[in-house]
């Protein structure tokens, strides 16, 4: 495609952002921004554990700013928790550590309550059953699964089936209540790109997938990119870098949005089928802007210079439009001092100057969370049982940057408030203290997931530490 915005509102755009950007280097603000998805029980899915457990008392709407120790039990005190920690959470929660479980990434609560945590890199499915006066109880749910990753409960009739996206394929078991062990598993979407395709030659970024199912029955499949920036992503059958949408049974495939890089978190606000993703963006990014970065009274446009990088692009928490194309590769979000309805610019190293991409035609997310948080996964609170001033709006887990100079972006949950129409507000800190040293590059946990488990509490995924914490209401 050959179009490009006119010079003259290109310059205004480029003056206007450098001088925004000049102003965030000037004052040291770190911008904060998105979040990311999937692991919660569809709409259409019952959760008896939900459905019966009391609801706690109302806590103010507050961030994280009450330093508590996080609490081991005994069974779980080995590395790295045989040595103190602490988090920081809002006022009136207490966290623990709740389980153990070696690569845990993203979760999923069964309709009885149990919570299943997938572990991509064993191939297995580990199933956690809560124990009164002792830690969950452990079950190999499902095994020699294919990279397994996002997993979703949804009732299709009288019939639940518990979904499952693997990194080659998306697959399907009917669930029984109760049960401590997969059923058979049904292929209903064959054949996804992964290291495994030919065309690939064993060299896939990102293969591991990510799913959601609407309340209509429709399926949706993160396919996330093979690389940091490229054009061959965008020209593949499947396109990469994309979400498709499905029927349940894995039938009338169709490309629902594109340019999305990365969409590890995908989920419905409850009671609509308006879906939300969690986006990684870039990495490496050139100055595409002729402005002195560095300060050296030269200018940078076109360098890659590691104060910039730092920053840019934002990652993106984002409604998700049918037929929506959110820019990557060819255009870049900006950060803005609110981080919502984010501007873009054309990537300076596969669309200079918009020569191949009219980036004026590109969906603007709906927010941003700092450059390099890496979103994973995320979970509306809408219908949860935790305290009620958090129940309208979503929590994201933000895995952390692993190449900035230093770790202050990510490597905690944050928490976006949504209003009765579905915007969503600033962020906040939900939990932090996982990194105790950013200029050093310190840190002992990562949070991968976060879902509410039925009964008032959240639950956050560490592949890290090896960890499941549980954040619960505490006097």
């Amino acid at each position: 495609m050959k179009s490009s915005i006119s010079g003259a509102l290109r310059n205004h755009k480029l003056r206007a952002l450098g001088m925004l950007f000049a102003l965030t280097l000037a004052t040291g603000i770190a911008t904060t921004a998105c979040g990311g998805g999937g692991g919660a029980t569809s709409s259409d899915a019952t959760n008896s554990s939900a459905a019966t457990a009391p609801a706690p008392a109302s806590t103010r709407l507050a961030a994280a700013s009450v330093a508590r120790v996080l609490e081991v039990p005994q069974a779980l005190a080995d590395d790295p928790f045989d040595q103190e920690h602490k988090l920081t959470v809002p006022p009136g929660f207490g966290v623990r550590l709740w389980a153990r479980v070696r690569g845990a990434r993203f979760m999923a609560p069964a309709p009885n309550g149990d919570v299943l945590v997938s572990v991509p890199n064993s191939g297995k499915i580990v199933l956690l059953r809560e124990r009164a006066n002792d830690v969950p109880q452990t079950f190999d749910y499902a095994t020699g699964l294919h990279n397994p990753h996002d997993m979703v409960f949804h009732r299709i009739g009288d019939v639940t089936y518990l979904y499952v996206a693997e990194s080659n394929r998306i697959t399907r078991s009917v669930y029984q209540n109760g049960e401590t062990a997969s059923g058979a598993r049904e292929t209903v979407v064959a054949d996804l790109p992964d290291d495994s395709t030919p065309e690939l030659q064993g060299s896939y970024g990102h293969e591991l997938k990510n799913i959601a199912l609407s309340a209509d029955h429709k399926l949706y499949v993160s396919i996330a990119s093979t690389c940091n920036a490229c054009v061959s992503d965008t020209v593949s059958d499947p396109v990469r870098g994309a979400i498709y949408q499905y029927s349940a049974d894995g039938k009338d495939r169709r490309l629902f949005a594109r340019g999305l890089r990365n969409a590890e978190g995908l989920d419905f606000i409850p009671g609509t089928n308006t879906l939300w993703a969690a986006v990684n963006n870039r990495d490496e990014i050139r100055v595409p802007l002729d402005v002195d970065v560095n300060a050296d009274k030269v200018s940078d446009l076109g360098e890659i210079v590691p104060a910039y990088v730092d920053e840019n692009p934002p990652e993106l928490f984002t409604f998700v439009r049918d037929g929506g194309n959110y820019g990557w590769p060819f255009c870049n979000a900006v950060p803005n001092a609110s981080m919502s309805n984010l501007d873009v610019l054309p990537d300076f190293d596969l669309n200079e100057g918009g020569a191949d991409f009219n980036c004026a035609t590109v969906d603007h997310a709906s927010k941003g969370i700092r450059a390099h948080s890496a979103p994973l996964g995320f979970s509306f609170l809408h219908a949860s049982n935790i305290p009620a001033d958090y129940r309208k709006g979503a929590a994201v887990a933000l895995h952390g940057c692993w190449n900035c100079t230093s770790l202050r972006a990510g490597y905690k949950v944050v928490y976006f408030p949504f209003d009765d129409a579905g915007n969503p507000g600033a962020e906040i800190d939900l939990v932090t203290g996982f990194v105790t040293d950013p200029e050093s590059r310190a840190f002992w946990g990562r949070p991968v997931d976060i879902i509410p488990d039925g009964k008032g509490n959240l639950l956050i995924s560490d592949d890290y530490a090896g960890a499941i914490y549980q954040l619960y209401p505490k006097p």
